[in-house]
């Protein structure tokens, strides 16, 4: 697919997701790249392009010399955002994370990463491709990838966030034919890899489960602002190759793709909980001391609820998991602090943007990710089955199968 075309607001609506639609996006992944990344493993140029590409950063730079045909070609397609991009969303998208920068970067970890944990033909895809010897690379990618959607010229000359998008599309496509080459899909019935229907459960996992994260600590935002923000990770989602045919156009169809994708395909599974642990010695490393360490775990299992948490495994602690039921409580007197005192808002943004600074360095270790694409796979892969807050937004509840 391109990253053009007629604002998709306007066109027909979209049929209802049911078993059969999501079971038919099974079979599809992404034309452009899996055609790009194809040519160039059998030229043997994947290595040549990665070695180039760590050259190439930011959206208007001069492509490398060198660089092989067709990846020029997938580059100069991809280049520029979606013809059909309101800015004036876009903008309120950016500023809705300037005020929740923080809460953000809490929900992504302790509730989105999880959430793809559950899933287990997720969780041994991504046991394939990251490194167990460095398990914050996949959280430093995603916090980036974040930091860079947000910035002001994210979509202009000089951003890093369109290099990074075009990277990430590339590195699906590639993990796509390793495992078809290799013929080491082997779950039945689940298709094509990283699919059409993986990379919308994907997309929701960063959206509208993160404000569904934000709402369960208490975070008050406006529907405007959760509106902006699931906006902001569908140009995205057009971005990454996913299909405007089939993506949520708004909340609504999100969450009804949400609930059923979830439903179809969560699960326990050993990769699960080897990258949840993974996840929790990763934080608990960054938690100063050992005294509050128990605090990571009961925020994973607030987030994701007891069924999800016991699936991966997540440790239980009677005082730790009582006391984060508290977190709503604490977060709503400082909100009332900031929304009282200017001085109060302007500290607590400070505090926040540090706050994820420091951790965004912790995860990188100061480097910037490159999302190079990998030329093999591991050998052991394998799968076997803002304000004003007057209209706060609200989830609605959860049916019962789902409870």
């Amino acid at each position: 697919m391109t990253t053009t075309g007629a604002d998709p607001t306007t066109g027909p609506a979209a049929p209802a997701y049911t078993e059969h639609s999501l079971d038919a996006l099974r079979h599809s992944g992404d034309e452009l790249a899996d055609a790009t990344v194809a040519e160039l493993f059998a030229r043997g140029e994947m290595g040549e392009f990665n070695t180039l590409m760590r050259w190439f950063s930011t959206a208007g730079q001069e492509l490398p010399e060198g660089l092989p045909d067709v990846a020029r070609d997938y580059l100069e397609a991809t280049a520029m955002p979606p013809s059909w991009v309101d800015w004036g969303e876009m903008e309120k998208a950016r500023l809705f994370f300037i005020d929740n920068n923080v809460h953000v970067s809490t929900a992504l970890s302790f509730a989105s990463m999880p959430a793809c944990y559950v899933v287990p033909h997720v969780a041994k895809l991504l046991s394939a491709t990251h490194s167990l010897e460095y398990p914050s690379r996949r959280m430093a990618e995603t916090g980036q990838f974040t930091v860079f959607l947000m910035q002001p010229n994210a979509f202009e000359a000089g951003s890093r966030f369109i290099p990074a998008a075009q990277k990430v599309r590339l590195l699906h496509a590639s993990i796509r034919y390793h495992l078809r080459q290799e013929n080491r899909w082997d779950v039945a019935g689940l298709g094509v890899p990283i699919c059409q229907e993986d990379m919308i459960g994907g997309q929701m996992m960063f959206s509208i489960q993160v404000l569904d994260a934000l709402h369960r600590l208490g975070i008050h935002f406006s529907n405007e602002g959760a509106d902006a923000y699931f906006y902001a990770w569908r140009v995205v989602g057009a971005m990454l190759g996913i299909s405007l045919d089939h993506m949520p156009k708004d909340l609504d169809e999100a969450r009804l793709f949400s609930d059923l994708y979830m439903s179809r395909h969560m699960g326990p599974s050993e990769e699960g909980v080897r990258l949840t642990r993974q996840l929790i010695d990763l934080y608990e490393e960054v938690v100063p001391g050992t005294v509050f360490d128990p605090v990571v775990p009961a925020m994973i299992r607030y987030l994701v609820g007891d069924t999800a948490a016991d699936w991966l495994d997540v440790p239980r602690s009677a005082v730790w998991d009582s006391a984060i039921r508290t977190a709503p409580a604490l977060l709503g007197i400082l909100e009332t602090l900031e929304d009282r005192s200017p001085f109060a808002a302007w500290a607590l943004d400070r505090l926040g943007h540090y706050t994820s600074v420091f951790e965004l360095s912790t995860l990188t270790r100061g480097r910037v990710m490159q999302y190079a694409i990998p030329e093999h796979l591991k050998n052991d892969y394998g799968v076997t089955s803002a304000k004003p807050r007057l209209d706060r937004w609200t989830p609605p509840p959860l049916t019962p199968d789902l409870a």
